[in-house]
This record gives C-alpha cells, sequence and structure tokens, in this order.
C-alpha cells in the first residue's frame, strides 16, 4: 500500500500539505508496509476547521437519532462485510495474529450496533418534577461539538470505534488522530463511515506524529472535548495543553493490573488448569500489548511453585511467528523502540533480583526472514517485589511478575499497591470470598474466575492514573454530550422583587 492521501478533511482526501509522508513498517519482518501522509499544525487546523464548520452549519447535529442511529447500523454492516480484509490489515499493521484481528472487527461492529441502539430508544429528554402544574421542566442532552479523538498503536481499530460510535450517536463531528505507527485500518473506517452517507466535514483524519498532530488539536480553541487513550506520559500533556481552553477531557492512559490467584482456585486439576490458562491469556495475549494486560500474577504462597513452574513451562511453549502463518499463537511487539523497552525491563528486573522462569530473550528459532522483526519471548519474572521498576510501571511487553501473599488482606493489599486502576481478576472457588475482594479492588473492571472480556454495554475506564472519563456503556455516550435544563413558565406573571 503506498497511498499518501491519508488526511481527511472535509470530504477530500489529501496529501499532507508540505508533503511529508512516513513510511509503516511491517513488524513482523522490518519491511515497508506502507507509505501514508505525515500531518501537521496546517494539516490539523484545516481538519478542526471543517469539523467546526459542519457541526456549527452542518445537517448532523440536527439529524433525528433514529436516523443517526441507522446509519451506524450501515457501518457496523460494511465492517462484516470487509470482516477478512479488515482483520487481515490489523493483523499486518499491528502485529498481532490474523484470528485477533477479525475479533477486533467483531468488537468493533458490537460497537457501532450497541450505540446505534442505545440513542434509538431514546425519549425526548426527562421530565423533571417542578412541584407545580405551571411549570414544565425537561433535561435534554445535546451533542459536545468538536471532537479531537486521539487514539493509540494497539488495538488501532478497536480504540477509534469506542470514540467514533458514541460521538457520532450523540451528534458530534470530530477530527481523529491515529497512532503514528499502525494508522492503517483507521484510515479504512473512515472511507467506510463515507460510503455509509456521513455527511462532508463530520469525520476528519489526520495521520501524523503526537507532535505536532495531537498537541495542536489538544490546545485548538475551536476544539471542544479531546478523549485520548494512550501512556501516561502524553495524557499529562494532553491534559495541560486542553487545560487553557477548559475543554472537557477524557483519558484512558493504561494500566499495571493485577490477577489475583487463591489456592482454593487450584484445589481440583481443572481449577489448576483453568487458572494457569487464563493468567497465560492475560499475560500474553497480543504479546502483553494490552492495557488492561494481566501483567502481575499475585498467586498465594502455599500454591506459587506448582503454578509458577507449570506456567513457564506453557510459556515457553507458545508459538511466536506472522500473524497470518497456521499454528502462530502470538506475534511480534509493534515496534524496534518497544522491543528495546522491553529489554530494558527485564534487565532492570533481573538486575533488582528477579528469578527469569521462562522466556527473558529474543527467540532463537525464527525462520530468516523474521530475524529482523520483533519477537520477544514470552517471559516469566518469578520472586518480584513492589519496589522493582518492572512491578510499578507498565511494560506493554510480554512480561509476567509473580509476587505472593498469605491472607486475602495482603493479596487486596499487594493488588492496590499501584498508581493505577484500570483491571484485576479474582481467582477464588470461595463465593464470599470473590465478592469481598473485588468489592476491595480499586480498579475499573474486575474479573471473578475470568480475564479480558469487556461488554459494549458495561463502562470501562479506571480509577487513580489510569484515567478519567469512561468509555462504552451508557456513561461513554454521556461523555459526548452535555446537559441542558429547559425550564418553561407556563403561566409568566410579574415576581415584584422590585417595587418600583
Amino acid at each position: 500500500m503506498s497511498d499518501r492521501h491519508t488526511i481527511h478533511v472535509g470530504g477530500e482526501w489529501r496529501a499532507a500539505a508540505d508533503g511529508a509522508t512516513r513510511e509503516i513498517l511491517d513488524p513482523v519482518d522490518a519491511t515497508v508496509l506502507a507509505v501514508v501522509a505525515e500531518g501537521g499544525a496546517e494539516d490539523t487546523d484545516a481538519a478542526i476547521a471543517a469539523a467546526r464548520a459542519a457541526f456549527d452549519q452542518g445537517p448532523w447535529p440536527a439529524t433525528p437519532v433514529a436516523e443517526r442511529a441507522a446509519l451506524l447500523r450501515r457501518v457496523a454492516d460494511l465492517l462484516q462485510r470487509d470482516r477478512e480484509e479488515l482483520g487481515l490489515l490489523e493483523s499486518r499493521d499491528a502485529g498481532k495474529t490474523v484470528e485477533e484481528g477479525r475479533v477486533d472487527v467483531d468488537c468493533v461492529t458490537d460497537a457501532f450496533r450497541y450505540f446505534a441502539d442505545l440513542v434509538a430508544g431514546e425519549s425526548g429528554g426527562r421530565v423533571v418534577d417542578a412541584g407545580t402544574p405551571e411549570v414544565h421542566s425537561t433535561v435534554v442532552h445535546e451533542p459536545v461539538g468538536v471532537c479531537a479523538l486521539i487514539t493509540p498503536w494497539n488495538y488501532p481499530l478497536l480504540q477509534a470505534s469506542w470514540k467514533i460510535a458514541p460521538a457520532l450517536a450523540a451528534g458530534n463531528t470530530f477530527v481523529l488522530k491515529p497512532s503514528e505507527i499502525t494508522p492503517l485500518t483507521t484510515v479504512a473506517l473512515i472511507r467506510l463511515l463515507a460510503e455509509a452517507g456521513l455527511p462532508d466535514g463530520v469525520a476528519n483524519l489526520v495521520t501524523g506524529a503526537g507532535d505536532p498532530v495531537g498537541a495542536r488539536m489538544s490546545e485548538h480553541p475551536d476544539v471542544d472535548l479531546v478523549s485520548f487513550t494512550g501512556g501516561l506520559v502524553s495524557g499529562t500533556k494532553v491534559m495541560r495543553a486542553a487545560a487553557d481552553t477548559v475543554k472537557k477531557v477524557a483519558l484512558e492512559l493504561g494500566g499495571k493490573n493485577p490477577n489475583v490467584v487463591f489456592a482454593d482456585a487450584c484445589a481440583t486439576d481443572e481449577g489448576f488448569d483453568t487458572a494457569v490458562d487464563q493468567a497465560l491469556n492475560a499475560a500474553f495475549i497480543h504479546s502483553g500489548q494490552v492495557c488492561s494486560a494481566g501483567s502481575r500474577l499475585i498467586v498465594e504462597e502455599s500454591v506459587r511453585e506448582r503454578f509458577v513452574a507449570e506456567l513457564a513451562r506453557r510459556a515457553e511453549k507458545i508459538r511466536l511467528g506472522r500473524g497470518t502463518a497456521d499454528g502462530v499463537e502470538c506475534g511480534p511487539l509493534v515496534s524496534d523502540r518497544q522491543l528495546a523497552r522491553t529489554e530494558e525491563y527485564v534487565a532492570s528486573a533481573l538486575a533488582e533480583g528477579a528469578v527469569l522462569r521462562a522466556g527473558g530473550q529474543r527467540p532463537a528459532d525464527l525462520e530468516p526472514a523474521l530475524k529482523a522483526g520483533y519477537f520477544y519471548r514470552p517471559t516469566v519474572l518469578d520472586r518480584c517485589h513492589r519496589e522493582m521498576r518492572v512491578v510499578r510501571e507498565e511494560v506493554f511487553g510480554p512480561v509476567l511478575t509473580v509476587e505472593t501473599f498469605r491472607t486475602e488482606d495482603e493479596a487486596v493489599a499487594l493488588a492496590n499497591d499501584t498508581e493505577y486502576g484500570l483491571a484485576g481478576g479474582v481467582w477464588t472457588a470461595d463465593p464470599g470470598r470473590a465478592r469481598r475482594v473485588a468489592g476491595r479492588l480499586r480498579h475499573g473492571t474486575v474479573w471473578i474466575n475470568d480475564f479480558h472480556p469487556y461488554l459494549p454495554q458495561a463502562e470501562w475506564g479506571g480509577f487513580g492514573k489510569s484515567g478519567i472519563g469512561r468509555e462504552l456503556g451508557p456513561a461513554g455516550l454521556a461523555e459526548y454530550r452535555e446537559s441542558k435544563h429547559v425550564y418553561q413558565n407556563l403561566a409568566p406573571r410579574p415576581v415584584r422583587w422590585f417595587k418600583g
């Protein structure tokens, strides 16, 4: 693919104003996968101006909710029509397996259909009892306006849908900046929006780097909301940039997520097998490049050795390779930078006293064509403790740390001992304990005897430095709306407060 016209402004596809381009590399072998436009401040300003005009003067904000819902359903149908093509493109761009790519397309489809159903079932507002029949009072919801949407590289298509679907359902216009590393499926999604009949100027896209594109979007006075998903450092920059114009801000900034395993969950062979299998899934799906990855295994001391030994044995057998190849279970990291970051974290952990039980190196058994790819073996680090960087900081790679506990209180304290609070898992055969521990964990999502599933109808977001605001669910739609109270006096008369 070599399409330098990947900037979408006011319904027109164009190259960057200064002609700049960026090569998109295939993480499997470091070859050039595509060439896209590298947008800058001028392109960003043009896109925001188009979105502003479409909101202030265009038809979309006033389009009836039934028509908006119908468009979202058309997009969902188009996604399923192109499922194989989009799944393959997501696999090649982000390095994940093609089956993961197909699942992503299905999840994106679900998001569009959910928000279509959510707005289609709404009434004309909430009636407020004013205490007198002479007043008719309602609270209505209106679109925020122009939304700046900034998405990450690990789930480019999925994360875009979590923002685009509610933004459009609420009647907003937007400018979207995908990660400069993985923009390809986002470009495809914007094309599907146009095919579905979205008016020109409602959806605008600027491919390019966080600085200047994301920075300009965050500070621009004509942007009413900025929604960012990504790393903590970048998220704080977005928040600072947005402060001067006092725009709405929603941030999803990742996590350092605990997966707590009590001994009673492993009392049977089936329970033990399931808990180990799910710990692998929690930590190593998409090479650990998941904001909700269960990268901290916190296991009860009495079963630690048996559990970790089996976990390490299975981790060593995970098959790495090109995501489109048969039998491959895990692809590469997304970039050479992410590979180097992962190697540095593992080296620091070993220097701080961690015990390597599996992985800890680049694979030696890859076919020659993949040697230049960004592969790293799934890694299990035992005997870890809270003072280690690898336990405190988000690695975003295939690295699992192991900590142990003896009591329920100790398990909860360890799980909550993090600056983040996105997600966590609890494994136990005791229903009472499950409810107690889930209730005490300070995380936005808590799984009991499971890890990773989410529902589009349930809110997603975190506590602490995992961000502010929520995506998905009714609250995810509310992020893209302003509430307005309309108070109508049906029998106006003089107040006579002033006597003159």
